[in-house]
């Protein structure tokens, strides 16, 4: 018998989080397969907890009491998961929606003993792309959000392959990547034995990308999967371009880049923070000094 855990973060996103359990209900398995959900609370005080419980009543629930962020929450689930004997644990944001196979395709992916993550092809939910004028609306729910990695070295920028792009199959391959968005990341047991958790330092937005890079270089394949299909929501706690935003990616870009990057992408690294700090906006302003004087986790 394989144990998965799937585990989703929640602070204050009640209707989401049921929306994302009432998905996985209906959600496929394989026969030998004994899957568990566990919700990790981060502090809610809309009522959620109540509400999960009530509706979801097999379903674990962990209140932290307060925001330990996504790196800490999800660290809280993997920490479960791992004492419960979880052979895969599925990281899965509380905003999304999966199809009946998501699960299933995910789980075969990771039948290649050289795999160590696989993540799904994710679709902006229906009416929350970036750019809603440009689509038809047959195309709703078929705009991509996430295809695949990519990563600009030289700029230290990561970035989602086919974003804002409509689906017609041109992302259909079965193939490694850079990265494994946190938004869909099945993740075997042997890798958090060998690589750990995520680094709660970021607290949020690119411990994901940290995390995969840690587990590449300890030699594990990382796997996009495209017959694995998640809706997103998107950025339904923080929300992309809002202060938090600006502040954690510019923060956190900069620890990615001097933990990973080129000597040469560092420097150029350094002279931007500096620039920043100089005559840039407070709030990237603020981020840099934080990165720099080693002031990381919860802003």
């Amino acid at each position: 018998m394989t144990n998965i855990s799937i585990i989703l973060v929640n602070w204050n996103g009640k209707k989401d989080t049921l929306e994302c359990l009432a998905s996985l209900r209906n959600a496929s398995t394989h026969q030998r397969i004994n899957a568990f959900t566990i919700v990790i609370d981060n502090g809610s005080t809309d009522n959620s907890v109540e509400a999960i419980r009530k509706n979801f009543p097999d379903v674990e629930v962990i209140e932290t009491g307060r925001n330990l962020g996504f790196s800490g929450g999800n660290n809280v689930g993997i920490r479960k998961a791992l004492e419960q004997g979880s052979d895969l644990v599925w990281l899965l944001n509380n905003d999304t929606v999966v199809d009946k196979n998501a699960l299933t395709t995910l789980i075969d992916a990771c039948n290649d003993s050289r795999v160590g993550i696989a993540g799904s092809k994710i679709y902006f939910a229906p009416g929350r792309e970036f750019h809603k004028e440009r689509y038809q609306k047959p195309e709703q729910g078929k705009v991509l959000w996430y295809a695949g990695g990519l990563i600009d070295w030289q700029n230290m920028y990561a970035s989602h392959r086919g974003v804002d792009e409509v689906d017609k199959g041109q992302y259909d391959k079965t193939e490694e990547t850079p990265f494994i968005t946190g938004c869909s990341m099945m993740v075997k047991k042997q890798v958090f034995g060998k690589v750990g958790l995520l680094d709660e330092i970021f607290f949020a937005y690119l411990e994901d990308v940290d995390f995969c890079l840690r587990a590449k270089r300890a030699g594990y394949k990382l796997l996009y999967v495209p017959q694995s299909v998640v809706w997103h929501k998107n950025a339904g706690s923080s929300g992309v371009g809002s202060g938090l935003h600006q502040y954690y990616m510019t923060r956190n870009r900069l620890l990615v880049g001097m933990r990973y990057a080129s000597l040469r992408t560092k420097f150029a690294l350094t002279r931007e923070a500096w620039r920043f700090v100089l005559t840039g906006p407070s709030i990237y302003r603020n981020a840099v000094i934080d990165a720099m004087t080693g002031k990381w986790g919860k802003a």
